[in-house]
């Protein structure tokens, strides 16, 4: 079964001091690691990068828009652009995910409740074998849930529709 990395929603604006995204940090180191073993096996990697209208903290081509730096993709990585939380929405990720063949996402990003939430929901719809990494996707804190509590609440949730594992289990095949 052909695997690929899908990178959701990585950018600048997400670690901005004073407002970052729950251990940014750490989750910037997670995602490095993945991509270097998605490069080391060959596996296709993605990136999901969210846009929104002129004036925006993710508006096109600003430096908030832009895919952080500590995690930027390579010249065979194929970078999709989204306007709803849904990655496959009025995109083309599942047509380059078909011409490459792939059956299996292994999914990291932001934001947990969000897109990569719903993007997981969207590719198990679609026929995909998915995976999160459940210490590779993060959020922020909310009055009524602190982002722990939230990344653990959806690692629960989504066992419904992917297998849930941490970054020392998860394998490119």
């Amino acid at each position: 079964m052909k695997t690929a990395l899908l990178v959701i929603d990585v950018q600048n604006d997400m670690f901005q001091e004073g407002a970052a995204v729950y251990n940014g940090e750490l989750l910037l180191e997670k995602i490095t690691h993945l991509l270097d073993q998605a490069r080391s096996t060959h596996t296709p990697v993605f990136y999901v990068q969210h846009k929104e209208g002129e004036g925006t903290p993710l508006a096109y081509g600003t430096e908030s828009w832009a895919i952080h730096p500590q995690v930027l993709p390579s010249v065979e990585d194929i970078i999709i652009h989204k306007k709803t939380p849904d990655s496959f929405h009025e995109t083309s990720l599942d047509e380059e995910l078909k011409k490459q063949g792939i059956q299996h996402l292994i999914l990291t990003g932001i934001q947990t409740e969000v897109c990569v939430d719903t993007t997981c929901r969207r590719a198990f719809s679609l026929g995909y074998k998915v995976t999160v990494v459940s210490d590779g996707h993060s959020t922020w804190n909310f009055a009524e849930l602190t982002a722990k509590e939230i990344i653990h609440h959806h690692n629960q949730v989504l066992r419904l529709f992917a297998n849930i594992c941490p970054l020392a289990e998860v394998r490119f095949e």
